[in-house]
């Protein structure tokens, strides 16, 4: 059975040029994780949710998201669709065939993938691209600067974590090696 690790690769070494676009995978931004993230040299931002269940994708459409000033919630779909969100466009990659197109609302870009057990060959199909919910820049709407901070942390966590899966690693709380300073 195709891993959702194994899909993420196949999609971004067919689709993204790395010269000239930010790929990201399970990043969070607002409330909820982005399956990849993909931003371009111009600041369009796109995020790709990916769904490999039926069940998935209805319980997508039951995310909030709480407006820490007001207290209002808002239902994830809503507020992509009416543009009050980071990404410009928005699309769900799913399994062909599993979901009938006229229940993904409109904003929404339809990826399907058939990927064949036997040669391990995972083929990406456009069904439909998404609508654009605003024209502003992602460097409009998030510190650049502030970004980079947070890949680099990201990245050596990242690189922490899998050296300590193979070796021991004993480290200080970090909150004491603050306060001594």
């Amino acid at each position: 059975m195709l891993k959702i690790e194994e899909l993420v690769h196949a999609y971004i070494h067919s689709h993204c040029d790395f010269e000239k676009e930010i790929v990201l995978t399970n990043y969070f931004q607002a409330d909820w994780e982005a399956d990849m993230l993909f931003i371009d040299a111009d600041g369009f931002s796109h995020e790709i949710e990916i769904k490999l269940s039926k069940s998935d994708f209805k319980n997508d459409f039951k995310k909030a998201y709480l407006n820490k000033d007001t207290g209002e919630k808002f239902l994830k779909h809503d507020k992509i669709s009416c543009g009050d969100y980071m990404c410009n466009a928005f699309s769900f990659l799913l399994p062909m065939g599993m979901i009938d197109h006229a229940v993904i609302p409109e904003h929404c870009g339809i990826i399907e993938f058939y990927h064949n057990a036997d040669t391990w060959e995972t083929e990406f199909y456009l069904i439909r691209k998404p609508k654009r919910v605003h024209e502003d820049s992602y460097w409009k709407l998030n510190d650049k600067d502030l970004f980079i901070r947070k890949m680099a942390l990201n990245l050596l966590q990242r690189k922490l974590e899998i050296k300590g899966k193979h070796e021991e690693l004993i480290f200080k709380n970090p909150f004491e090696i603050k306060k001594n300073k």
